[in-house]
């Protein structure tokens, strides 16, 4: 169910226009799904059947699903843009989402873009999807009727700064790229800004903010009521979540491997600082674990020490039995220096190296091409900071 409180500018009803058309052009699809690399690239072929307009739409949209594969479920069918891809939110970080909105009858999906979330969201509750693109809004209802409960999504083109959202269970997505061609780390420049966010958690009931994990979300929300969860999935950090009023958790910050559902919930400033000789065992911690600020809540949970005050790498007598760490058996401590890992590798050549180094400046290919080549099992260097100084750590990744 979709409605309109504001009419479309033009350019806007021209746009939500060719998207209807498109999909009245099922036949136009299928022979862009069918159509060579080179067809698509000329659309002559193409442009004999069809209207070019239709044609130049149907073309970036193939490609923006054949893109989409990766991080949604029947993408073939989604209706995307490239823009409204690259900031939502990835399929099984929006259902983990959803989960703390479940006992909520209805709620909000604030600038809900191609409407992920919504779609997610709207399996257990009753959404209100709003943007103020009518053809996002479009995209978003048509979209909950591929993953989500379409009859719990009502679509409204709108402003969300000009409504208040006094008692409401909310989650927004503000706008990281505007017109910029990247996504700013600003919050100050998201659209909406920091200050509609900072009113919307003075306000509402309870909800989520999403925001980009690089972002400088510790200098706004670092001291405040709020938690923080910061959320991985297969090994790269996708999203900072800030919960807030009644969906908030009871500590500030919360680190979530989703690839493997364990989390960590913390108070960094509760937390010490235990720097020890390294171990049997170093261990690269999951990165929104770091992110999180959660290094020393995790060391002193599982009984591990950082190396060194600067690097992140934990260390650890035992092997570690987390998935919020990544770890390895130590063989040898070595001089940073490349002729001495050189010389250390001459002796038992190795068939494949993974070079890793987070606080020093390493050239990784230089390195991994300089190095002997044999039949030896695979081997990690690791160039970090041990006790101030500047070390290799050879190991074997477990």
């Amino acid at each position: 169910m979709e409605s309109a409180l504001s009419p479309p500018d033009d350019s806007e009803k021209t746009a939500l226009e060719l998207l209807e058309r498109l999909r009245c052009h099922p036949d136009l699809l299928k022979a862009v799904e069918n159509s060579s690399p080179v067809e698509r690239v000329n659309q002559k072929k193409l442009r004999k059947e069809f209207p070019p307009e239709l044609v130049r739409e149907a073309v970036s949209l193939y490609e923006t699903r054949q893109r989409g594969r990766e991080r949604l479920p029947h993408a073939d069918h989604l209706w995307l843009t490239r823009t409204g891809l690259e900031q939502a939110t990835t399929w099984d970080v929006a259902v983990h989402k959803a989960k703390r909105f479940k006992d909520q009858s209805t709620m909000a999906d604030l600038c809900c873009g191609i409407g992920i979330d919504t779609a997610a969201l709207s399996k257990n509750t009753s959404v209100l999807a709003i943007d103020s693109s009518s053809s996002m809004v479009r995209r978003a209802t048509w979209n909950s009727e591929i993953l989500g409960n379409p009859s719990q999504v009502t679509g409204e083109v709108d402003d969300v700064t000009c409504r208040e959202w006094t008692d409401w269970f909310v989650h927004a997505d503000p706008d990281r790229r505007g017109d910029r061609p990247r996504p700013t780390r600003h919050l100050e420049a998201y659209l909406p800004d920091i200050q509609w966010m900072q009113r919307l958690i003075e306000t509402a009931r309870g909800g989520a903010i999403k925001v980009g994990p690089a972002s400088n979300w510790p200098q706004h929300f670092a001291t405040s009521s709020c938690e923080i969860e910061l959320i991985s999935l297969a090994g790269e950090c996708r999203e900072a979540t800030i919960w807030f009023g009644e969906l908030a958790g009871q500590l500030s910050r919360r680190a979530t491997n989703l690839t493997t559902g364990e989390s960590l919930a913390g108070d960094p400033s509760l937390a010490s600082r235990k720097i020890a000789p390294l171990d049997a065992f170093i261990c690269e911690p999951d990165p929104a674990v770091i992110r999180a600020g959660l290094l020393e809540t995790l060391a002193e949970n599982l009984s591990f020490s950082r190396i060194d005050y600067e690097e992140e790498y934990l260390t650890a007598s035992q092997k570690p039995q987390t998935s919020l760490v990544t770890p390895f058996a130590v063989e040898a401590i070595l001089p940073a220096g490349l002729k001495h890992v050189r010389r250390y590798f001459i002796k038992q050549p190795r068939h494949h190296y993974e070079i890793k180094c987070r606080r020093l400046s390493v050239d990784v290919e230089s390195v991994r091409r300089r190095l002997p080549v044999g039949d030896g099992q695979p081997a990690t260097v690791i160039f970090c900071l041990l006790a101030g100084q500047s070390q290799a750590v050879v190991a074997r990744r477990l």
